[in-house]
């Protein structure tokens, strides 16, 4: 059993698949060691209306009349027991839904004593260890007081990419104005850093493979690639001879993961025998593990 530990899927940009890449590896997490917890922390509230959690979304589920409660800043603001408010996904993933005023939240924490703690004291700290042996927090796209709760309550990022315009901004945004700010006042440990949605050739000159080389030739950023997604300079010199014979790197797209996410699932409840769940089981032994292992 591995030592008890949270980590914050984050990154700078929307659209990187960091919802589905959280959801997926809390639920390996959870098949793992019995149990987990998801936090969406996103202020759009994408995993937990994708779950079908619209009632607890709008604040309506935990009030016995027509009155709506912003269970978030009851257990951020006001310190209440954050179990009241947890739901269940499947069985031994649990998830602390997003709520719709996000905003009146993440404003009051810019006052509030201690305001970039309050995750960590009244969340995070209660249940890691006692309740759930991991913790995955899904945040929001924006710098700003949630993603700081985020950072500081876990101290473990996880940062997805998507071969798309723009991810050189998203990755470099990240690591200069999330992980190297944060670092100056307290520890953050990048566990991995994750191309997803990868569905081109990368023995062409195509987005996938400029995705693929940032990520693998740059050596502080290489280190945290995952092995189902790192080449070496001897693979890449394969590749472009033609004798690679390895699988093709990265969560590759299928229509499986985006149907899932239609059906409100895990991809591991919707389609267990998609060969991508094995990739999602290598970031939880990550999350287990504390960092990549070559």
């Amino acid at each position: 059993m591995s030592e008890p530990r949270a980590v914050a899927f984050g990154v700078l940009k929307g659209g990187f698949g960091k919802t589905t890449t959280s959801l997926n590896t809390a639920r390996e997490l959870a098949r793992r060691n019995g149990r987990a917890l998801v936090v969406d922390l996103d202020d759009n509230g994408h995993m937990t209306l994708n779950l079908g959690f619209d009632a607890a979304y709008r604040g309506e589920a935990w009030a016995d009349s027509d009155e709506t409660i912003n269970h978030a800043g009851e257990v951020l603001l006001d310190g209440q027991n954050p179990e009241q408010y947890i739901v269940n996904v499947v069985d031994g993933l649990d998830l602390f839904p997003a709520h719709v005023d996000y905003e009146s939240v993440q404003n009051a924490l810019k006052d509030a004593t201690m305001g970039t703690t309050r995750l960590a004291k009244n969340l995070v700290e209660p249940l890691l260890g006692e309740t759930y042996d991991h913790i995955v927090i899904d945040c929001p796209a924006n710098r700003g007081k949630l993603n700081d709760n985020a950072m500081y309550a876990t101290n473990n990022i996880i940062i997805p990419l998507r071969p798309e315009n723009g991810y050189e901004s998203g990755l470099t945004n990240t690591l200069q104005r999330l992980v190297k700010e944060a670092r100056e006042y307290f520890d953050l440990n990048i566990l991995a850093i994750v191309p997803t949605d990868l569905q081109e050739r990368v023995d062409h000159q195509t987005r996938d493979r400029a995705l693929l080389e940032e990520m693998t030739k740059r050596e502080h950023v290489a280190q945290h690639v995952p092995n189902f997604a790192y080449l070496s300079e001897d693979d890449w010199a394969a590749i472009d001879a033609g004798e690679y014979d390895g699988s093709l790197p990265g969560i590759r797209h299928r229509r499986s993961i985006d149907a899932a996410h239609s059906a409100g699932l895990p991809l591991r409840d919707y389609d267990p025998d998609c060969d991508q769940l094995a990739h999602y089981a290598e970031l939880a032994e990550i999350v287990e593990r504390g960092e990549v292992a070559r």
